[in-house]
């Protein structure tokens, strides 16, 4: 008779002394909880890591514009080309946010289809993801790495899940992966109840209740783990926004109304122009990379150098200091950046650069309507509310995420009717999100795809 090898005499003990002291049901929920755990301190550890490379590049881009300006229409088009051809090469399905992938994922999340999961949500796309968003930012693109970190939070889910011993008790692959994306929301914002609200709002196909310890659980430990090195930040402080006045809320209406559509119209544009681009050849695409580069650069060079970047030096500028009002130019740029930018076929997200776009409208309409202060700051944060929720048609986590950046709670009133009028307002343009648009491509891509192995 062969002999038993060491390692499989070893688990076998190690299973039956583990099911001699340790009760059942207890050792069922350790086997559920334990990989969670492990994936939520990971995603936590690569979320501050993944933050710290965003603003690097972000540095180096500020002093080699400061040191000669004009190097700008050299490193945008550059940029753009390298970002781009990191994706095509490496991993195409790293390109753009990375919250349809994951939206995809949950959908494939069958016995039927779980096979092809794999395609959308790796270690490879996450380490791509990383690549090119850095190179994007490096040149000045209009994205943000939110909608990025959360695919990376889902691929670290997904991997974490496949590791499971067969023998533990395990949840679903839509748990996990679902999981993953809200720790990481809660991680790259620094916004627990954000990335909570957004996973049932936005990406539950499932009933939450039977995980929802795992969720809380996951959110709390990415949270903490990206705070111990970050420390407890709010991503955009303390704005002031005491003594307003009653009739600031038609401000409120009017600025929902108007970052609300403007949300729901850049999202009809960046789908416009890939359709328009989708039978581009190789040469033509490079081509498109160049002049969107040089187009990105001559507006930050000649108009403003508020269009560089996910904007939220804008943000800043706006709600803390006495200069509330921006131009009508600026809330351009800001809306046509992520246009241009998410149609290079880089990595890169919206999410930032959504606030961005609707911290100038709020600003603009402030100085249109010859407001100051404290209700400027108001509608600059109704107008963040209002346009991230014409991009995401999720108002209540539109709403949570701002008010958890800035901890102005006596405003949330406020802010959940900046987010409920903005979503009637984007409904006028389209039925569905960007997100929801973009899901389905990628559903449809996986299902015509042959079975192959996938490099993780």
């Amino acid at each position: 008779m062969p002999k038993e090898p060491f390692k499989l005499r070893l688990q076998r003990r190690f299973t039956f002394a583990t099911d001699l002291l340790i009760p059942s049901r207890l050792r069922a929920n350790a086997q559920q909880a334990i990989p969670f755990w492990i994936a939520s301190l990971f995603v936590g550890l690569i979320a501050v890591g993944y933050t710290k490379l965003f603003g690097l590049a972000e540095d180096i881009l500020h002093h080699l514009l400061a040191w000669h300006g004009w190097l700008i229409f050299l490193v945008t088009p550059f940029c753009f080309l390298l970002a781009w051809l990191v994706v095509v090469k490496l991993s195409p399905n790293a390109k753009g946010s990375g919250i349809p992938q994951v939206m995809a994922a949950i959908d494939l999340a069958t016995p039927k289809h779980e096979d092809k999961i794999g395609r959308l949500l790796s270690l490879r796309i996450a380490a791509v993801k990383i690549l090119s968003s850095f190179v994007m930012v490096l040149g000045g693109g209009a994205i943000g790495r939110e909608g990025p970190t959360i695919q990376i939070a889902g691929s670290v889910f997904y991997i974490v899940h496949k590791w499971i011993p067969k023998t533990w008790a395990r949840l679903s692959d839509q748990s996990f992966v679902l999981t993953g994306a809200a720790a990481g929301l809660a991680a790259a914002f620094n916004t627990p109840l954000g990335g909570i609200v957004f996973a049932v709002e936005e990406l539950a196909k499932i009933h939450v209740r039977h995980f929802r310890t795992a969720l809380f659980s996951a959110v709390i430990i990415a949270g903490l783990t990206a705070q111990g090195f970050l420390g407890p930040y709010l991503y955009l402080g303390y704005p002031e926004v005491t003594g307003l006045r009653f009739s600031i809320f038609l401000g409120v209406i009017a600025t929902a109304i108007a970052a609300g559509l403007l949300g729901s119209l850049m999202c009809k544009a960046i789908l416009v122009v890939m359709r328009w681009k989708r039978n581009f050849g190789t040469a033509k695409t490079v081509l498109f990379l160049l002049l969107s580069g040089l187009a990105v650069a001559a507006a930050a060079y000649f108009v403003h150098p508020a269009v560089l970047g996910s904007g939220k030096v804008l943000m800043n500028q706006l709600l803390f200091t006495s200069d509330k009002a921006a131009g009508w130019d600026t809330a351009l740029l800001r809306v046509a950046g992520p246009i241009i930018c998410f149609n290079t076929g880089a990595a890169g997200g919206v999410f930032a650069p959504s606030l961005a776009a609707g911290a100038s409208i709020g600003g603009w309409l402030s100085s249109l309507f010859d407001v100051t202060g404290s209700n400027a700051n108001l509608l600059i944060l109704c107008g963040m509310v209002g346009f991230l929720t014409g991009v995401t048609r999720t108002p209540f986590t539109s709403a949570i995420l701002v008010l958890e950046m800035t901890d102005r709670h006596s405003v949330i009133f406020h802010l959940m009717v900046a987010a409920l009028v903005s979503n009637v307002a984007a409904l006028l343009i389209d039925k569905h999100s960007l997100y929801e648009r973009l899901k389905k491509g990628y559903v449809e891509d996986a299902l015509k795809e042959e079975t192959e192995p996938v490099a993780n």
